[in-house]
């Protein structure tokens, strides 16, 4: 296994070490203009092959990477196999032209924390990097999930889990948030990730849910 520089895990308030992989210096461009505009991301380099990536996290602090998922030398669903053997400590969001659930699947199985569309608005990259940062996986809305995401609570993170519990006794976002150690919008974007993981649209349903499947 490759040494690499490890960064610890992020707490709140705490630096994304990010590694941009897509091999179009457009799209590397835009990403770093969307991003470099948020205090907590830090760009720690751009690779357009998998080579560079490779080499880039050996000799820089990484803890998260956007992946495109086809690069001119490879794709990015083997890459993130790679990264996931070799870097354990490197979470993987997957960006993709691609809607076919095959394609999410490949890439959650490969690794992938989160899968976004890159026409997605710009904000669920940033929700999919606040989601994974967080311990969570995150799909771009209107996706269709893996076969295993349908199953219910199984999908859900321990924190999750931790915050939809707190939901069936009706604490409030801040509550939560003040209970947990995190900041009310994190609470929130992770509200929002139970919501799409259990296919739920409202918040009343998601309060109904909560009730009846986290209260012992």
């Amino acid at each position: 296994m490759t040494e690499h520089i490890p960064v610890q895990a992020t707490p709140e308030g705490q630096s994304v070490h990010l590694l941009l992989v897509d091999d179009h210096p457009l799209v590397r461009d835009g990403l770093r203009a969307r991003l470099e505009t948020i205090p907590s991301v830090h760009i720690a380099g751009e690779a357009g092959t998998a080579e560079e990536a490779l080499a880039i996290a050996a000799n820089t602090r990484v803890n998260l990477i956007l992946m495109d998922i086809n690069l001119g030398s490879g794709n990015g669903i083997s890459l993130t196999a790679r990264f996931k053997t070799e870097y354990p400590d490197i979470a993987v969001i997957m960006l993709s032209m691609h809607e076919k659930a095959e394609y999410v699947t490949q890439s959650m199985q490969a690794g992938a924390r989160a899968y976004v569309l890159k026409d997605a608005p710009a904000v669920e990259i940033i929700e999919a990097i606040d989601v994974v940062t967080a311990g969570g996986t995150y799909f771009s809305s209107g996706l269709t999930r893996p076969a295993d995401a349908s199953d219910n609570r199984q999908v859900l993170t321990s924190r999750e889990k931790a915050i939809l519990k707190s939901i069936a006794t009706g604490k409030s976002n801040k509550h939560i948030a003040n209970e947990l150690g995190l900041s009310v919008r994190t609470v929130e974007t992770h509200r929002l990730n139970i919501k799409r993981k259990l296919n739920i649209e409202g918040q009343a349903d998601l309060i109904r849910y909560a009730l009846n499947n986290m209260i012992a």
